[in-house]
């Protein structure tokens, strides 16, 4: 009997990645962002998660009805199947909607390594076109994440001010192997369109760190000139730029790049003199982006004055009147009540109203395509669409879906 084929009852997608169907089956950071990220581009994504939910079902921060905001926000636009992932019938499940890929279609996408049966050789077994991606830790399949890579990449000893590694809240390396996995299935399915031909992807945390440190030459700097970037604080390497602190304690990140940039700070900050005599007594050359970095603390010192003396208000005026690259620390609270202040609005962010959260502000993608922006769709609830996948893409019976419900071999939301 020929295995079903995918007869999706969801309205059809838009966007230039309609067509393509995604299993995925993940957790945390990135493997789930590059599934959205796939949704949003168009592909049905069905996030398959194990019975109760993968270990980020309810990962900080929460709602106060105890929903993950971050799970939600992470698995916007996708549907979700809930099956034991521990059982034949559960793995069978998967192993069936891959099955009923259509030809040129079918995706999986997972952080889940060293299953077997999830492997893209078995899959390809019952999907010869299959394009399956898989996120490890590290290369040679060991675990790790984020957290553990951003240790050992260096860039913890280079930031922050002192001799404590200091971390950094933003999961970079998740976030760039997020994207790195939806461009990986888009370049794939590509190739397949040209070939008829599917592939295995593999994508390591380790890796994506390692490469990142080479290609923006911290690695080449410490090999080739034997230092190691040291912290600075916030000051910004190799160019003039500092935080600076106003009277009533706002502060303002404030960049001068270019030398237009420079002389519209020494002219705002009216310390034109001190700024010359500071050079002639160095015999210093401010013009120089280099030399700017080199006395970057007793330039800093100079237009601190400016800033002592003037409210965040103040200042915030007279920057807008500059080509400086400029803007005010602000906490997430403070970002949303400017989002949602008179004339503060983005047309990223859209009011989405999530189950089990309500109504708050979500981004939807940044990629323009033709110029405007797609609203955010709502995450599933665990579980929501099991019984409509099952019956709608894999064609069973309700007394079939009954029976695996029963086993507990699926769950659908009202079972959790």
């Amino acid at each position: 009997m020929a295995a079903p084929t995918w007869r999706s009852a969801v309205p059809p997608a838009t966007g230039p990645l309609s067509g393509l169907r995604v299993v995925e089956i993940s957790s945390f950071v990135a493997a789930p962002l590059g599934g959205m990220t796939l949704a949003q581009l168009g592909a049905d994504v069905i996030r398959v998660d194990p019975r109760g939910g993968a270990a980020d079902r309810h990962r900080w921060p929460l709602a106060d009805t105890g929903t993950s905001i971050y799970w939600a926000g992470l698995n916007k636009g996708k549907r979700s199947v809930v099956a034991d992932l521990r059982s034949d019938a559960g793995r069978q499940v998967v192993r069936d909607l891959v099955a009923a890929f259509p030809a040129g279609s079918g995706v999986v996408l997972t952080n889940s390594a060293g299953r077997d049966w999830l492997s893209h050789e078995r899959l390809s077994e019952v999907c010869p076109d299959l394009i399956h991606v898989l996120i490890e830790g590290r290369s040679d399949g060991s675990s790790a994440v984020d957290y553990t890579v951003n240790a050992e990449s260096g860039f913890p000893l280079a930031t922050g001010d002192g001799d404590r590694p200091v971390n950094h809240v933003l999961p970079a390396w998740d976030i760039s192997c997020g994207l790195y996995a939806a461009l990986a299935v888009s370049s794939a399915a590509r190739e397949r369109e040209r070939t008829g031909q599917g592939t295995g992807v593999r994508l390591a945390l380790a890796d994506i760190a390692l490469a990142m440190a080479g290609n923006l030459g911290f690695l080449g700097e410490a090999e080739l000139n034997g230092t190691s970037r040291e912290p600075i604080g916030n000051h910004i390497y190799g160019t003039f730029g500092r935080d600076f602190r106003c009277s009533d304690g706002g502060r303002f990140m404030v960049v001068a790049l270019t030398g237009r940039h420079w002389r519209d700070l020494v002219s705002l900050t009216g310390m034109s003199e001190a700024v010359s005599a500071l050079e002639g007594a160095l015999g210093a050359d401010f013009s120089a982006e280099a030399e700017r970095y080199e006395y970057r603390e007793a330039l800093a010192g100079l237009f601190q004055r400016w800033f002592d003396s003037r409210t965040s208000e103040q200042a915030r005026a007279a920057l807008a009147g500059t080509s400086l690259l400029w803007a005010p620390y602000r906490s997430f609270a403070a970002t949303v009540d400017a989002l949602r202040s008179p004339g503060g609005a983005n047309p990223l962010m859209s009011t989405l109203d999530q189950p089990g959260i309500g109504p708050h502000l979500a981004p939807g993608s940044p990629m323009r395509f033709g110029g405007a922006y797609e609203s955010a769709e709502a995450a599933p609830i665990l579980g929501q669409h099991t019984a409509q996948v099952l019956a709608d893409e894999l064609g069973m019976s309700a007394e079939r879906i009954a029976a695996l419900r029963t086993e507990s071999a699926v769950q659908q939301a009202d079972d959790l």
